[in-house]
Formats: structure tokens, sequence, C-alpha cells
């Protein structure tokens, strides 16, 4: 076999091996040593090779990662876990594709300046964008090495990022230069510059981690988990079946006096906004929470909201009913007690082809009808601008309420501390890939965001894995994966702001800037040498 291809494959497995749950992160930091080899030889042959060729390579080695990484997608849709392989795989190597163009044009030094920029951009800008499939950003390959970045409560995830990348740069070109220093002290400049990009971050994790100790603020929850199969969800049991499963195991098993009860994301469904109390599901449930005077409970639901005097929407549709009115479904969270109004939170972190429709005016062409359920209806999602905190009379608890898919996003997440969350809670449902890494590494992005916020984290699935995750990122408890359970536990709240709470993904604003003149300063030079 080619050895290039052995080095793209190669390359491609150290990649994956980080988002296993074998705690090998520091995979990352040599990752790309296989392409680079690669990439470097077609730099130095380049007038024999075309750069189309680092292309081909590059994406066999996204590829690899990719399909190793996140292969489970296709157990819920086939069509879309191609498509999540396919595209993701291209987006990397054109990406590193264009950094090699870069590098013949302008030198290793601009080079692997673009390298390292382009790819820090792109994951910022990624994050953000209508098309955003951002489970494989860098730094969360380390996020089952929470002892080794403590300091993402400065930098976020993209800051892992950026070390993964200035590692990998600077080990292959100390590789590559070795042998050029002509003296003992050149090598040993280099040795040091190396040693304390790679040891110091660990060094300065390891010290915050020793240090920091949490407010003693305590608030006390049960998590419901239970255990309903999600392709039954919404065919097979019944609401009220579904409900009764639910109450049934607070009564049985749950702290009679906990401050919160938690169940998963779409618990309850077929909620009309306009007047919550017409939900038979509603007042059951404000029937039950009398026999819980101090308690109030967090549970997800399918709702809709129907809009008066032809009021509408980008995401709504004709309402059946009345074709002069409009109408928007949402997946949402709800807090209820059992005397004051309740609060709702509508997810805004959508999934694509799920509950939204990229580019709709170029997608729903052949979206729409080839997609299913992975938690929520199908069709497109309502969202809202602000991200909302719940709060009651009964303590001081101020809840993120964090929908699935959103607690992949760092500084989506910085949203709601921003506005005054001290705790997180996370509602969601991850059986639709079945016993994979999928919910696995699902679960171990939540540590991130308790270290990046400094917050505590209270996760409810509805097969699992839910979990209580203290404020170092560190998981204290857990339930098992399919199996129903209820888990009872403290946390503490915590109203301190972090670094990277108040100012977001800064390190992805900077790259974004200077790729931007790093773009304009090559397209100056390809202008100048025709």
């Amino acid at each position: 076999m080619n050895k290039r291809i052995l080095l793209a494959v190669f390359s491609g497995v150290l990649f994956s091996l980080a988002w296993t749950t074998w705690g090998l992160g520091w995979s990352l930091l040599i990752a790309f040593l296989p392409l680079l080899i690669i990439e470097d030889e077609f730099y130095k042959k380049k007038e024999a090779f075309k750069s189309i060729n680092v292309f081909f390579y590059a994406y066999l080695t996204f590829f690899t990662w990719n399909i190793i990484s996140t292969w489970w997608v296709s157990i819920s849709t086939l069509g879309g876990g191609i498509t999540a392989v396919v595209l993701n795989s291209l987006w990397y190597a054109l990406l590193f594709w264009l950094f090699h163009v870069i590098k013949r044009r302008m030198g290793p030094h601009t080079g692997y300046s673009a390298l390292l920029l382009l790819w820090l951009a792109f994951e910022a800008i990624y994050i953000n964008g209508e098309i955003s499939w951002v489970w494989l950003v860098l730094g969360n390959g380390f996020a089952n090495n929470t002892e080794l970045i403590q300091w993402y409560q400065y930098t976020g995830s993209l800051g892992g990022s950026l070390w993964v990348l200035i590692s990998n740069i600077l080990i292959f070109n100390f590789i590559q230069h070795l042998q050029k220093f002509k003296t003992l002290y050149g090598q040993y400049i280099f040795s040091g510059i190396l040693l304390i990009i790679l040891i110091v971050p660990i060094i300065i994790s390891k010290v915050i981690l020793a240090q920091y100790q949490e407010p003693k603020d305590p608030i006390t929850f049960s998590i419901i988990q239970p255990n309903i199969d999600p392709y039954q969800k919404f065919q097979g049991l019944s609401q009220s079946e579904q409900l009764s499963k639910m109450l049934n195991l607070i009564e049985e098993r749950a702290d009679s006096t906990a401050d919160f009860f938690l169940l998963p994301e779409t618990s309850i469904s077929g909620i009309l906004e306009n007047n919550f109390n017409n939900s038979r599901s509603i007042r059951r449930i404000r029937t039950f929470m009398n026999n819980y005077q101090n308690t109030s409970i967090l549970i997800g639901a399918s709702t809709s909201y129907v809009y008066e005097d032809s009021s509408s929407t980008k995401t709504s549709r004709v309402f059946p009913p009345n074709p002069k009115l409009q109408y928007d479904i949402f997946n949402t969270a709800l807090l209820l007690n059992k005397d004051e109004k309740i609060q709702k939170y509508h997810k805004s972190k959508l999934v694509i082809g799920v509950e939204m429709t990229p580019y709709p005016f170029i997608f729903n062409l052949f979206l729409d009808n080839n997609v299913i359920n992975l938690g929520g209806l199908t069709s497109n999602h309502g969202t809202q601008e602000e991200r909302a905190v719940f709060s009651n009379s009964k303590n001081k608890a101020k809840l993120a309420p964090v929908i699935c898919y959103e607690s992949i996003y760092g500084d989506y997440v910085t949203g709601y501390i921003r506005n005054n969350a001290n705790v997180i809670f996370i509602i969601t449902n991850d059986a639709w890939w079945g016993n994979t890494a999928g919910h696995k590494q699902h679960l171990s992005y939540a540590k991130l965001r308790a270290i990046e916020n400094r917050r505590s984290i209270v996760r409810c699935a509805n097969t699992g894995v839910s979990a209580i995750i203290n404020q170092k990122g560190e998981i204290e408890k857990q339930t098992k994966y399919m199996v129903e359970d209820v888990l009872n536990g403290t946390v503490n709240l915590n109203s301190e702001m972090t670094y990277f709470t108040k100012n977001g993904d800064f390190i992805g604003r900077i790259a974004k800037f200077f790729s931007l003149l790093l773009l304009l300063s090559f397209t100056v030079n390809l202008i100048k040498k025709k």
C-alpha cells in the first residue's frame, strides 16, 4: 500500500482516539504529524506535483477521523450520517489544502501561520453558522481529560484547538529542523519552547484543579430517567402512559423534599402555549405538585404557539383551523410548580434537517421528505433570541435550561450565564444512536461547559446517561444507559463569572480578524505574481 495512504489513515486514527472514552485526548497533540509529513513532501516537490494531491490525502485523513468518531449518526438517519461525514471531511480537507497553497506561494512561515489562523477562524465561523456540525471541534477532544484543561475557564474549547495546532506545528518543525541547528544552544532553545507549549498548560491546569474550591450554596434535586424508547415516544406509548411512568418514579424513588424534579427533553407534547392550562398534561402535573409544596419541576415539552392578527415568523406555518393565522412549533423547557406562572424557554440551537432547514431556499427541495425525528417534531422549529433563565421564590437557584444539542456550543451556553444563571440543567434524549459512542461523547461535552463557566451541571437524559457534574468538570454520580432510574443529589450554586463567560470565544474573533488580513495579503501576492 502507498506509504502516503498509510500516513493519512494513521493521522485520522490519531485524531479519532481523542473521541473514545479512553482519555486519549493527548493524541491530538501529534495527530497532524503524519499528514504534515505528506504535505511537506509535496511542498518540497512542488514542481513535480500539483497542490490538489494534498487535498486528496487530507480528505482521506479527515474522512477516517469522521467515520471512526461519528459513524453512529447513521443509526438514526443513514442519509444524515453519510452527509455529516462527507461534508465535514470536505470542509477540513479544503482548509488543509488552502494552507498548502498559501505555503507554496508565500513560504513555510506564512503557511503554518495560515494553518493555525484559518483553522481557528473556521471553527469559530462553523460554530455560529446555519450549517453547523461542531462535534469534532479540536478542543472538544479533551473532554475526557478535564484534568489537563482547567484553563478552559479562560479560553473555552477553542483554547484547546489552539493548543493542538501550535503543538503539532512546533513538533513537526522541531523534527524537521533538528539536524539543521549548528549548535546545541539552538537545539536547547527550540526544545525549551516546545516543552513550554506542551507542559505548561498541563501544569497550569493541575494547579487550578488543586486550588479551585466550590462556593457552598447547595440545592437538591431528583433526576428522573424514565427509559422510554425514543422510537415509541411519539408513535407508541400514549402521552398519558409516558407521563404516568415519570410521575410514578417521582412518587416511588425521588427525594420528596428536593428543590427540583428534572424530567427529560420532550417528556410531554401537544402543548399550546396560548393557554397552558388547556393542556391535560399541564393540569395533571400541577395537581400532582400539590403534594410537593416547595418543589419545582423542569420538564421538556413539544409546544406550539398560534399568532394572532395574522402575525408570523420565518418558521411559522398556516394554522389549519384558521388559514388566516400562523403558528410555530418549539422544542421547549418548562418550569412548573404549584402556584407560580409557568416559565418557558425554546431550544434555539437546532439539529439540521430535523428541527431546522439551513438556507431553506436551497435545502427545502430535498430535506423535508428525507429526515426522521431525533427529538422533536420533524420540521422547522421556532427559536428565541435571548437565553431564558428560570427562577422561583422558593430558593436562590437561577437555572440555565439547556436543551440537548445546545450543550455542545460553549459560547452559546455562556449566554445563559451572562443572564445570571448560577447552575446549568441539561435535558436531553440521546438514545437515537443506540449504545454507541454518541451518547457518551455528548455527556463528556457537558464537562467542558462546567469548566468554562464554573457551574455545576445537572443532566437529565431520557434513557441515559443522566449525571451530576461538579464545577471542575468531574462526574460525581451518573446512571447507566438504558436503565430506568432516579438520581437524587445536591450541587452548589455559583454566581461568579469566569473570563470565558464574560468574553466568549475571543480566540475565534482574533483568528477571524488575522485570517482576513492573511487572505488579503495572499490575494495581493497572487495578483502581483500574475
